[in-house]
């Protein structure tokens, strides 16, 4: 592994700009270790798929995906999450924010209601404040979503949960909770967004099933493959009840009539050869090291003053710091000493209950990076007391 971090090293200056721009030290925490990805084999792949893909691959394809792609997800879910679906369940879509985004206008209207975590990715609230203003935050803990703050006498349209890694605090949900959720929309009626955020980076433990697994009715499974692979790649999908599945291929014919029907292919080889599984392994071995330097980088230089969050699983922790305001000064201040993080409060939908901790990626750093950043970081802290 020190052999892997030094040449990600020696190359991290070379990195383009959709990783980090020069100068600035980024910790946001989308961002996998893209140096780490084997490129010759994802070029071996892609030139396949298009040399041998059938004429319809290179025209207007299905909505869906391509049924080679869903096949090889049955079997790859199955295995790797314990989920039990058909091709025909499984919508082949750009990422995580376009599934939610086709999932919000199957389900939601105007006088739709949402219980969603709190906090939770800004881009999802905005998704579904974008079709309805009855937005019900719920508050989280290391467990994840708090069932018993579910609101009395009241039924929602949609209950959004990231229960594998709650985004952005990190907790895991507990089985009595999921027990509790996939009950609950079993009795009410109401539908369960289940991102699985981060489930391939589990770093203690056997892997946690899904949410989708308990309740496949209802929970509607939202998966993606441009965060554990590289951004660009924008391949995602989604896990259907027969019910939704006609009016969300219909929604994505409308916004982009089908994802990239080559890498769509070349994934599917991708996932068959077994590349997909030994990289993953491969990125869980550097993402603990970095994950155990940022801890100890962070506990030595404030010693006694920051408590971590959601380090068994994922690329990013969230610091929760004593008395420390991150505020927008602050945050201000960092980015033009060449650190950029993204305050917890960001995500926060009822504000001032999150304002001294700070998410932290780690995944795509080099050491020296994560070094030079914590130091740099105290120093400002330090000089701003």
């Amino acid at each position: 592994m020190k052999h892997t971090d030094q040449m990600i090293d020696s190359r991290v200056s070379s990195l383009s700009n959709d990783v980090i721009t020069q100068d600035i030290i980024d910790f946001d925490s989308g961002i996998p270790a893209i140096d780490l990805f084997p490129r010759g084999k994802w070029n071996r792949v892609v030139t396949q798929a298009f040399n041998e893909a059938p004429i319809s691959a290179l025209g207007y394809d299905y909505p869906e995906g391509r049924l080679e792609l869903r096949n090889t997800l049955v079997d790859y879910l199955k295995k790797a999450r314990g989920i039990q679906c058909k091709p025909e369940q499984i919508i082949v879509t750009t990422g995580a924010k376009q599934g939610i985004s086709l999932l919000a206008k199957c389900l939601l209207d105007q006088n739709s209601t949402v219980w969603i975590e709190d906090p939770s990715n800004h881009n999802v609230e905005q998704i579904f404040s974008y079709h309805t203003k009855h937005i019900t935050p719920i508050a989280v803990d290391e467990e994840g979503i708090q069932t018993d703050l579910f609101p009395v006498n009241s039924v929602p349209t949609v209950i959004f949960v990231t229960p594998s890694h709650q985004f952005p605090m990190g907790g895991i949900l507990s089985i009595q909770r999921r027990l509790k959720l996939a009950e609950f929309a079993r009795r009410t009626g109401c539908y369960i967004i289940e991102d699985d955020y981060d489930s391939e980076f589990r770093f203690n433990g056997p892997p946690i099933n899904s949410l989708h697994e308990l309740n496949s009715e209802q929970v509607i499974y939202v998966g993606t493959f441009s965060k554990i692979l590289f951004p660009s790649l924008r391949l995602g999908y989604l896990v259907m009840p027969f019910s939704l599945v006609e009016q969300c291929k219909e929604w994505k014919r409308l916004a982009d009539h089908h994802s990239n029907s080559i890498n769509q292919l070349a994934l599917t080889r991708f996932i068959e050869n077994g590349d997909l599984e030994r990289y993953i392994m491969k990125a869980k071995k550097l993402y603990i090291k970095r994950r155990n330097l940022l801890i100890s980088l962070l506990n030595k230089h404030f010693p006694g003053k920051v408590k971590i969050h959601g380090a068994p699983v994922g690329m990013h922790i969230v610091a929760e710091f004593d008395s420390v305001l991150f505020s927008k000064e602050l945050i201000h201040r960092m980015k033009e000493d060449g650190i950029n993080v993204i305050p917890v409060e960001k995500h926060a939908i009822e504000k001032g209950k999150h304002t001294n901790q700070i998410i932290l990626g780690y995944a795509h750093l080099s050491p020296s990076m994560l070094e030079q950043g914590i130091i740099k970081m105290k120093a400002i802290i330090s000089d701003l007391s």
